[in-house]
Protein backbone atom coordinates (compact mmCIF):
# COMPACT_ATOMS: atom_id res chain seq x y z
CA UNK A 1 0.00 0.00 0.00
CA UNK A 2 1.14 3.31 -0.33
CA UNK A 3 -0.02 6.86 0.76
CA UNK A 4 1.04 10.39 0.35
CA UNK A 5 1.47 12.64 3.22
CA UNK A 6 1.75 16.81 2.61
CA UNK A 7 3.67 18.44 5.44
CA UNK A 8 6.43 17.63 7.02
CA UNK A 9 6.00 19.35 10.51
CA UNK A 10 5.23 18.00 13.68
CA UNK A 11 2.24 16.12 12.38
CA UNK A 12 2.87 15.11 9.13
CA UNK A 13 6.84 13.98 9.90
CA UNK A 14 5.31 11.42 12.92
CA UNK A 15 2.55 10.34 10.96
CA UNK A 16 4.06 9.61 7.85
CA UNK A 17 7.10 7.73 9.64
CA UNK A 18 5.16 5.95 11.91
CA UNK A 19 2.98 4.45 8.75
CA UNK A 20 5.92 3.24 7.38
CA UNK A 21 6.98 1.70 9.82
CA UNK A 22 4.09 -0.57 9.59
CA UNK A 23 5.41 -1.74 5.91
CA UNK A 24 3.14 1.39 4.23
CA UNK A 25 5.28 3.16 1.05
CA UNK A 26 5.08 6.51 2.26
CA UNK A 27 5.99 9.75 0.58
CA UNK A 28 6.51 12.79 2.70
CA UNK A 29 6.17 16.21 0.49
CA UNK A 30 6.75 19.47 0.96
CA UNK A 31 7.49 23.14 -0.38
CA UNK A 32 10.36 24.23 1.79
CA UNK A 33 13.33 22.45 -0.37
CA UNK A 34 15.70 23.33 2.18
CA UNK A 35 13.97 20.82 4.63
CA UNK A 36 13.44 18.11 1.94
CA UNK A 37 17.49 18.58 1.51
CA UNK A 38 17.77 18.17 5.11
CA UNK A 39 15.34 14.86 5.67
CA UNK A 40 16.90 13.66 2.44
CA UNK A 41 20.67 13.98 4.52
CA UNK A 42 19.20 11.95 6.93
CA UNK A 43 18.58 15.81 9.51
CA UNK A 44 15.63 15.38 11.66
CA UNK A 45 14.44 19.41 11.24
CA UNK A 46 12.06 18.94 14.87
CA UNK A 47 13.17 17.15 18.39
CA UNK A 48 10.91 14.52 18.99
CA UNK A 49 12.32 11.32 21.01
CA UNK A 50 12.81 8.44 19.00
CA UNK A 51 11.61 9.68 15.60
CA UNK A 52 15.22 9.88 14.12
CA UNK A 53 16.35 6.28 14.77
CA UNK A 54 12.63 5.43 13.10
CA UNK A 55 13.02 7.59 9.56
CA UNK A 56 17.04 6.36 10.03
CA UNK A 57 15.57 2.84 9.35
CA UNK A 58 12.46 3.41 6.71
CA UNK A 59 14.57 5.33 4.52
CA UNK A 60 17.01 2.75 4.64
CA UNK A 61 14.51 0.24 4.10
CA UNK A 62 13.28 2.47 0.84
CA UNK A 63 9.81 2.98 2.59
CA UNK A 64 9.81 6.53 3.86
CA UNK A 65 10.67 8.93 1.20
CA UNK A 66 10.71 13.04 0.58
CA UNK A 67 10.29 15.00 -2.05
CA UNK A 68 9.49 18.50 -3.06
CA UNK A 69 6.67 17.10 -6.20
CA UNK A 70 3.14 16.73 -4.50
CA UNK A 71 2.40 15.26 -8.30
CA UNK A 72 5.36 12.41 -8.56
CA UNK A 73 4.08 11.48 -4.65
CA UNK A 74 0.39 11.25 -5.94
CA UNK A 75 1.29 8.37 -8.64
CA UNK A 76 -0.17 4.89 -7.31
CA UNK A 77 -1.11 6.41 -4.07
CA UNK A 78 -4.24 4.94 -2.37
CA UNK A 79 -4.48 7.96 0.30
CA UNK A 80 -3.38 11.25 0.68
CA UNK A 81 -2.90 13.27 3.88
CA UNK A 82 -2.89 17.07 4.04
CA UNK A 83 -0.91 17.82 7.41
CA UNK A 84 0.31 21.47 6.31
CA UNK A 85 -0.22 24.31 8.82
CA UNK A 86 -3.33 25.99 10.12
CA UNK A 87 -1.55 28.97 12.01
CA UNK A 88 -4.53 31.17 13.73
CA UNK A 89 -5.62 34.32 11.95
CA UNK A 90 -5.32 37.16 14.45
CA UNK A 91 -9.19 37.02 15.20
CA UNK A 92 -8.03 33.38 16.88
CA UNK A 93 -10.02 31.52 13.21
CA UNK A 94 -7.79 28.75 11.48
CA UNK A 95 -6.05 29.74 8.48
CA UNK A 96 -6.83 27.42 5.45
CA UNK A 97 -5.07 29.32 2.82
CA UNK A 98 -2.56 25.94 2.85
CA UNK A 99 -4.43 23.28 3.34
CA UNK A 100 -6.96 24.58 0.33
CA UNK A 101 -3.51 25.39 -1.59
CA UNK A 102 -2.80 21.04 -1.26
CA UNK A 103 -6.53 20.31 -2.28
CA UNK A 104 -6.05 22.40 -5.37
CA UNK A 105 -2.79 21.35 -6.55
CA UNK A 106 -4.21 17.44 -5.77
CA UNK A 107 -6.83 18.71 -8.20
CA UNK A 108 -4.52 19.50 -11.26
CA UNK A 109 -2.33 16.34 -11.10
CA UNK A 110 -5.21 13.72 -9.54
CA UNK A 111 -5.82 10.68 -12.54
CA UNK A 112 -6.98 7.80 -10.19
CA UNK A 113 -9.72 7.44 -7.37
CA UNK A 114 -7.39 8.14 -3.76
CA UNK A 115 -9.30 9.48 -0.24
CA UNK A 116 -8.02 12.80 0.75
CA UNK A 117 -7.84 13.10 4.60
CA UNK A 118 -7.73 16.34 6.70
CA UNK A 119 -5.29 15.16 9.63
CA UNK A 120 -4.35 18.75 10.33
CA UNK A 121 -6.38 20.21 12.89
CA UNK A 122 -9.06 22.27 11.16
CA UNK A 123 -12.13 23.90 11.81
CA UNK A 124 -15.46 22.47 11.14
CA UNK A 125 -16.90 22.69 7.34
CA UNK A 126 -12.87 22.51 6.33
CA UNK A 127 -13.81 18.85 4.81
CA UNK A 128 -16.57 20.32 2.75
CA UNK A 129 -14.12 23.43 1.31
CA UNK A 130 -11.12 20.61 0.30
CA UNK A 131 -13.55 18.59 -1.54
CA UNK A 132 -14.89 21.79 -3.34
CA UNK A 133 -11.28 23.28 -4.16
CA UNK A 134 -10.41 19.71 -5.52
CA UNK A 135 -13.69 19.50 -7.33
CA UNK A 136 -13.39 22.78 -8.77
CA UNK A 137 -9.97 21.84 -10.46
CA UNK A 138 -10.81 18.20 -11.54
CA UNK A 139 -14.02 20.65 -13.71
CA UNK A 140 -11.51 22.63 -14.68
CA UNK A 141 -9.72 20.05 -16.77
CA UNK A 142 -12.88 18.10 -17.45
CA UNK A 143 -11.92 15.04 -15.34
CA UNK A 144 -14.32 12.89 -14.26
CA UNK A 145 -12.05 11.14 -11.73
CA UNK A 146 -13.58 10.12 -8.47
CA UNK A 147 -12.42 10.94 -5.09
CA UNK A 148 -13.78 11.12 -1.90
CA UNK A 149 -12.84 13.09 1.74
CA UNK A 150 -12.20 12.14 5.21
CA UNK A 151 -10.98 13.58 8.66
CA UNK A 152 -8.53 11.81 10.46
CA UNK A 153 -7.83 13.87 13.44
CA UNK A 154 -4.43 13.28 14.96
CA UNK A 155 -3.97 13.23 19.49
CA UNK A 156 0.02 13.09 19.08
CA UNK A 157 1.51 14.51 22.66
CA UNK A 158 4.65 16.27 21.69
CA UNK A 159 7.18 14.13 23.86
CA UNK A 160 5.29 10.83 23.15
CA UNK A 161 4.35 11.01 20.13
CA UNK A 162 5.84 8.04 18.28
CA UNK A 163 4.32 6.01 21.56
CA UNK A 164 0.91 7.68 20.58
CA UNK A 165 0.46 6.79 16.86
CA UNK A 166 1.87 3.38 16.71
CA UNK A 167 -0.30 2.51 19.84
CA UNK A 168 -3.06 4.90 19.72
CA UNK A 169 -6.09 5.86 22.30
CA UNK A 170 -8.49 5.52 19.44
CA UNK A 171 -8.56 6.89 16.05
CA UNK A 172 -10.82 8.84 15.02
CA UNK A 173 -12.36 8.86 11.01
CA UNK A 174 -14.87 10.90 9.55
CA UNK A 175 -15.50 9.84 6.41
CA UNK A 176 -19.36 9.77 4.48
CA UNK A 177 -18.33 6.89 2.06
CA UNK A 178 -18.09 3.38 2.52
CA UNK A 179 -14.99 3.26 -0.57
CA UNK A 180 -12.84 5.52 1.73
CA UNK A 181 -14.11 3.79 4.97
CA UNK A 182 -12.78 0.61 3.43
CA UNK A 183 -9.09 2.53 2.22
CA UNK A 184 -8.66 3.70 5.86
CA UNK A 185 -9.81 0.68 7.60
CA UNK A 186 -7.02 -1.37 5.46
CA UNK A 187 -4.56 1.63 6.31
CA UNK A 188 -5.13 1.43 10.18
CA UNK A 189 -5.32 -2.49 11.20
CA UNK A 190 -1.75 -3.20 11.81
CA UNK A 191 -2.72 -0.35 14.18
CA UNK A 192 -5.90 -2.05 15.93
CA UNK A 193 -4.05 -5.34 16.74
CA UNK A 194 -4.16 -4.74 20.31
CA UNK A 195 -7.64 -3.72 20.12
CA UNK A 196 -7.33 0.15 20.14
CA UNK A 197 -10.63 1.45 18.98
CA UNK A 198 -11.00 3.22 15.76
CA UNK A 199 -13.96 5.08 15.62
CA UNK A 200 -15.74 6.20 12.11
CA UNK A 201 -17.89 9.33 12.19
CA UNK A 202 -19.62 11.38 10.21
CA UNK A 203 -16.79 14.11 9.22
CA UNK A 204 -18.11 17.42 11.12
CA UNK A 205 -18.07 15.14 14.39
CA UNK A 206 -14.73 13.94 13.39
CA UNK A 207 -13.77 17.66 12.96
CA UNK A 208 -14.94 18.79 16.07
CA UNK A 209 -13.43 15.81 18.20
CA UNK A 210 -10.50 17.35 17.97
CA UNK A 211 -11.19 20.85 19.43
CA UNK A 212 -13.76 19.37 21.56
CA UNK A 213 -10.54 17.10 23.08
CA UNK A 214 -7.71 19.46 23.97
CA UNK A 215 -10.49 22.06 25.00
CA UNK A 216 -11.58 19.85 28.01
CA UNK A 217 -7.62 18.99 28.58
CA UNK A 218 -6.95 22.81 28.86
CA UNK A 219 -9.56 23.50 30.72
CA UNK A 220 -8.62 21.11 32.92
CA UNK A 221 -5.13 22.73 33.19
CA UNK A 222 -6.47 25.73 33.32
CA UNK A 223 -9.59 24.74 36.51
CA UNK A 224 -6.05 22.83 38.41
CA UNK A 225 -4.23 26.38 38.04
CA UNK A 226 -7.04 28.92 39.67
CA UNK A 227 -7.69 26.07 42.62
CA UNK A 228 -4.04 26.43 42.99
CA UNK A 229 -4.32 30.10 43.39
CA UNK A 230 -7.14 29.61 45.55
CA UNK A 231 -5.16 27.12 48.15
CA UNK A 232 -2.46 30.04 48.87
CA UNK A 233 -4.82 32.13 49.85
CA UNK A 234 -7.18 29.69 52.29
CA UNK A 235 -3.23 28.06 53.33
CA UNK A 236 -4.16 24.63 51.53
CA UNK A 237 -1.61 22.24 49.21
CA UNK A 238 -2.65 22.12 46.27
CA UNK A 239 -0.82 18.53 45.70
CA UNK A 240 -2.81 17.12 48.21
CA UNK A 241 -6.02 18.19 46.75
CA UNK A 242 -5.22 17.10 43.63
CA UNK A 243 -4.97 13.97 45.11
CA UNK A 244 -8.06 14.02 47.10
CA UNK A 245 -10.12 14.40 43.95
CA UNK A 246 -8.02 12.55 41.62
CA UNK A 247 -9.03 9.65 43.32
CA UNK A 248 -12.16 9.93 41.88
CA UNK A 249 -12.73 7.92 38.93
CA UNK A 250 -14.73 10.94 36.59
CA UNK A 251 -11.96 13.16 37.23
CA UNK A 252 -8.81 11.21 37.31
CA UNK A 253 -4.96 12.51 37.57
CA UNK A 254 -4.10 13.35 34.39
CA UNK A 255 -3.73 17.33 33.52
CA UNK A 256 -4.51 18.16 37.08
CA UNK A 257 -1.18 19.42 37.32
CA UNK A 258 -1.05 22.79 38.58
CA UNK A 259 1.94 24.82 36.82
CA UNK A 260 2.57 27.77 34.81
CA UNK A 261 -0.06 27.29 32.10
CA UNK A 262 -0.62 25.63 28.74
CA UNK A 263 1.78 26.49 25.45
CA UNK A 264 2.62 24.49 22.56
CA UNK A 265 1.03 24.63 19.10
CA UNK A 266 -2.36 22.87 20.02
CA UNK A 267 -4.22 23.95 23.13
CA UNK A 268 -3.91 27.48 22.73
CA UNK A 269 -4.37 27.35 19.03
CA UNK A 270 -7.51 25.20 19.20
CA UNK A 271 -9.19 26.68 21.85
CA UNK A 272 -8.87 30.13 20.55
CA UNK A 273 -10.27 28.25 17.32
CA UNK A 274 -12.94 26.69 18.42
CA UNK A 275 -14.24 30.17 20.50
CA UNK A 276 -14.38 31.65 17.00
CA UNK A 277 -15.98 28.92 15.43
CA UNK A 278 -18.80 28.58 17.98
CA UNK A 279 -19.27 32.86 17.68
CA UNK A 280 -19.61 32.32 14.49
CA UNK A 281 -22.55 30.14 15.24
CA UNK A 282 -23.75 32.83 17.79
CA UNK A 283 -22.96 30.56 20.75
CA UNK A 284 -20.57 32.03 22.88
CA UNK A 285 -18.54 29.33 25.35
CA UNK A 286 -18.33 30.79 28.19
CA UNK A 287 -16.25 28.14 30.06
CA UNK A 288 -13.67 28.28 27.17
CA UNK A 289 -13.16 31.91 27.48
CA UNK A 290 -12.38 31.60 31.15
CA UNK A 291 -10.37 28.73 30.33
CA UNK A 292 -8.08 31.54 28.34
CA UNK A 293 -8.27 34.08 30.90
CA UNK A 294 -6.94 31.47 33.07
CA UNK A 295 -4.24 30.43 31.35
CA UNK A 296 -3.18 33.72 30.10
CA UNK A 297 -2.93 35.03 33.54
CA UNK A 298 -1.44 32.19 35.08
CA UNK A 299 1.91 32.47 32.40
CA UNK A 300 3.04 35.88 34.97
CA UNK A 301 2.41 33.74 37.82
CA UNK A 302 5.79 33.22 38.42
CA UNK A 303 7.04 36.63 37.79
CA UNK A 304 4.30 38.18 39.77
CA UNK A 305 5.92 36.03 43.12
CA UNK A 306 8.98 36.89 41.88
CA UNK A 307 8.38 40.51 41.72
CA UNK A 308 6.75 40.47 45.04
CA UNK A 309 9.70 39.29 46.61
CA UNK A 310 11.62 41.77 45.69
CA UNK A 311 9.63 44.85 46.46
CA UNK A 312 8.90 45.27 42.45
CA UNK A 313 12.77 46.18 42.31
CA UNK A 314 13.98 43.96 40.13
CA UNK A 315 15.91 46.41 37.93
CA UNK A 316 19.44 44.76 37.87
CA UNK A 317 19.09 42.21 39.35
CA UNK A 318 20.48 38.14 37.64
CA UNK A 319 17.33 35.69 37.37
CA UNK A 320 18.29 32.15 35.76
CA UNK A 321 15.36 30.18 33.64
CA UNK A 322 15.76 26.36 33.81
CA UNK A 323 13.43 25.16 30.84
CA UNK A 324 12.51 27.31 28.04
CA UNK A 325 10.41 24.85 26.10
CA UNK A 326 7.03 25.10 26.68
CA UNK A 327 7.04 21.18 28.40
CA UNK A 328 9.54 18.70 28.49
CA UNK A 329 10.89 16.11 25.45
CA UNK A 330 10.23 18.76 22.84
CA UNK A 331 11.98 22.00 21.48
CA UNK A 332 8.82 23.75 20.81
CA UNK A 333 8.33 26.91 22.01
CA UNK A 334 5.30 28.11 20.26
CA UNK A 335 2.92 29.96 23.12
CA UNK A 336 5.44 28.88 25.97
CA UNK A 337 5.24 30.34 29.25
CA UNK A 338 8.90 31.14 29.09
CA UNK A 339 8.30 33.97 26.32
CA UNK A 340 5.72 35.73 28.57
CA UNK A 341 8.09 35.37 31.64
CA UNK A 342 11.11 36.34 29.93
CA UNK A 343 9.20 39.54 28.57
CA UNK A 344 7.97 40.87 31.80
CA UNK A 345 11.64 40.14 33.06
CA UNK A 346 12.83 42.35 30.42
CA UNK A 347 10.39 45.11 31.35
CA UNK A 348 11.17 44.72 34.51
CA UNK A 349 15.14 45.52 33.64
CA UNK A 350 16.14 42.20 35.05
CA UNK A 351 19.26 40.67 33.38
CA UNK A 352 17.93 36.70 31.91
CA UNK A 353 20.01 33.75 31.85
CA UNK A 354 18.42 30.74 30.36
CA UNK A 355 19.11 26.80 29.84
CA UNK A 356 16.96 24.65 28.17
CA UNK A 357 18.71 20.56 27.26
CA UNK A 358 16.70 20.57 23.60
CA UNK A 359 15.34 23.92 22.68
CA UNK A 360 18.56 26.53 23.34
CA UNK A 361 18.47 26.94 19.14
CA UNK A 362 14.92 27.10 19.11
CA UNK A 363 15.13 29.99 21.75
CA UNK A 364 17.55 31.93 20.06
CA UNK A 365 15.25 31.78 16.81
CA UNK A 366 12.41 33.10 18.65
CA UNK A 367 13.60 35.43 21.29
CA UNK A 368 17.08 36.95 20.17
CA UNK A 369 19.30 39.13 23.04
CA UNK A 370 16.04 39.52 25.24
CA UNK A 371 18.36 36.69 27.18
CA UNK A 372 21.57 35.28 28.18
CA UNK A 373 22.00 31.62 27.05
CA UNK A 374 24.18 29.30 28.91
CA UNK A 375 26.00 26.15 28.52
CA UNK A 376 24.24 24.08 31.68
CA UNK A 377 22.00 24.61 34.29
CA UNK A 378 24.54 25.09 36.43
CA UNK A 379 26.37 27.51 34.88
CA UNK A 380 22.89 29.47 34.41
CA UNK A 381 22.77 29.90 38.09
CA UNK A 382 25.81 31.63 38.33
CA UNK A 383 25.82 34.68 40.66
CA UNK A 384 21.64 34.05 40.57
CA UNK A 385 20.05 36.19 42.51
CA UNK A 386 16.87 33.53 41.79
CA UNK A 387 16.21 30.80 39.78
CA UNK A 388 12.42 30.20 38.53
CA UNK A 389 11.94 26.66 36.96
CA UNK A 390 9.67 26.44 34.08
CA UNK A 391 9.78 23.34 32.54
CA UNK A 392 10.44 20.13 34.58
CA UNK A 393 13.00 18.73 32.16
CA UNK A 394 14.11 15.32 34.00
CA UNK A 395 17.71 16.75 34.71
CA UNK A 396 16.40 19.18 36.78
CA UNK A 397 14.66 16.79 39.17
CA UNK A 398 17.60 16.13 41.25
CA UNK A 399 20.07 19.11 41.13
CA UNK A 400 22.96 19.09 43.26
CA UNK A 401 22.09 21.65 45.84
CA UNK A 402 25.13 21.83 47.58
CA UNK A 403 26.94 23.53 44.08
CA UNK A 404 23.94 25.77 43.76
CA UNK A 405 24.10 27.14 46.62
CA UNK A 406 28.08 28.27 46.07
CA UNK A 407 27.28 29.56 42.86
CA UNK A 408 23.83 31.63 43.81
CA UNK A 409 24.25 34.78 44.94
CA UNK A 410 20.76 34.15 46.91
CA UNK A 411 19.12 30.73 48.07
CA UNK A 412 15.78 31.65 46.03
CA UNK A 413 13.73 29.08 43.81
CA UNK A 414 10.22 29.44 42.13
CA UNK A 415 9.35 26.14 41.20
CA UNK A 416 6.55 26.28 38.55
CA UNK A 417 6.01 22.75 38.18
CA UNK A 418 6.63 21.98 41.79
CA UNK A 419 8.68 19.21 41.62
CA UNK A 420 10.63 20.14 44.70
CA UNK A 421 9.05 19.48 48.09
CA UNK A 422 8.55 22.60 50.31
CA UNK A 423 9.65 20.54 53.81
CA UNK A 424 12.89 19.74 52.03
CA UNK A 425 13.65 23.45 50.54
CA UNK A 426 13.05 24.76 54.24
CA UNK A 427 15.58 22.48 55.63
CA UNK A 428 18.26 23.07 53.16
CA UNK A 429 17.60 26.81 53.63
CA UNK A 430 15.99 27.88 50.33
CA UNK A 431 13.13 30.15 50.30
CA UNK A 432 10.73 28.27 48.08
CA UNK A 433 7.93 29.64 45.95
CA UNK A 434 5.59 27.16 44.25
CA UNK A 435 2.24 27.16 42.71
CA UNK A 436 -0.66 26.20 44.83
CA UNK A 437 2.02 25.94 47.96
CA UNK A 438 3.02 28.06 50.65
CA UNK A 439 5.94 29.43 50.63
CA UNK A 440 8.96 28.63 52.97
CA UNK A 441 10.83 30.78 54.38
CA UNK A 442 9.86 33.94 52.78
Amino acid sequence: MKISVVGTGYVGLVSGTCFSETGIHVTCVDVDANKIERLNRGEVPIYEPGLETLIDKNVKKQRLHFTTSLKESLEGSEALFIAVGTPPDEDGSADLKYVLDVAREVGRHLEHYMVIVTKSTVPIGTAKKVKAAVQEELDKRGSDVEFDVASNPEFLKEGDAIEDFLRPDRIVIGTEADRAEQVLRRLYKPFLLNQHPILFMDIPSAELTKYAANSMLATKISFINDIANLCERVGADVNQVRMGIGSDSRIGYKFIYAGTGYGGSCFPKDVKALIKTSDEHNHSLEVLKAVERVNEKQKGILFDKLSHHFNGQLKGKKIALWGLAFKPNTDDMREAPAITIIEKLRQAGARIVGYDPVAMHEAQRKLGDALEYANDQYEAIDGADALILVTEWSEFRVPEWEKMEKRMNQKIIFDGRNIYEPRDMEQWGWTYYGIGRLPVNA
